[in-house]
């Protein structure tokens, strides 16, 4: 294997532990030692890769973030899609297995409650709110005047994220997720009508 190579496998590695930590520790007992020892690498690894556990935290939530750009893409790329299939689309990105998975929903309550008081996670998640709130107006802008496609956005944005949020704390969440998916399908489908 290359170097490149070996340095990619070990970034993933220690991202995929960490969310595992994250699942099994939660954020803050989550520590190098917790990551490194699920990785099974050397803890001096998260240093040389990342200069420590906040990096980590950071780079795992910048994957997570990438693979809901990546989901979505996937599904309208190269696409010719009417309103309706976008908006599905992006509905069906943020329900994706990875973001509804135990140790994914865990680290994003982690990150969203961490990013009040860290400003790397602040911007980390301003990115994130404008992609969704963006990608929905554009789609609703293709069946609805300016003023009811940017309220469209933003109410489908807060129910998406609201819808996941409850689906995440319920003790079934993959029903939950599901039914959280359709009901703002619905939604979707009724404001276009």
């Amino acid at each position: 294997m290359q170097r490149c190579e070996i340095k990619a496998k070990r970034t993933q590695d220690l991202i995929d532990a960490t969310l595992i930590s994250v699942d099994q520790h939660g954020l803050h007992h989550t520590t190098i030692k917790t990551i490194s020892s699920i990785a099974g690498i050397s803890s001096g690894l998260i240093s040389h890769y990342f200069d420590g556990k906040q990096g980590l935290i950071e780079a795992t939530q910048r994957y997570l973030l990438d693979n809901l750009k990546h989901a979505l893409l996937i599904r309208v790329q190269n696409k010719k899609l009417e309103p309706q299939q976008r908006l599905f689309a992006i509905v069906e990105a943020n329900f994706t297995d990875l973001q509804c998975s135990n140790p994914a929903t865990k680290t994003w309550l982690s990150f969203w409650a961490q990013a009040m008081h860290e400003p790397q996670l602040a911007r980390l998640q301003k990115v994130n709110n404008q992609r969704l709130v963006t990608n929905l107006q554009y789609s609703f802008a293709q069946a609805l005047e300016k003023n009811d496609a940017i309220d469209a956005a933003k109410q489908t944005a807060a129910m998406i994220d609201g819808f996941w949020l409850r689906s995440a704390l319920q003790a079934k969440p993959e029903e939950a997720f599901k039914e959280a998916e359709q009901l703002c399908k619905r939604y979707i489908s009724e404001r276009l009508r």
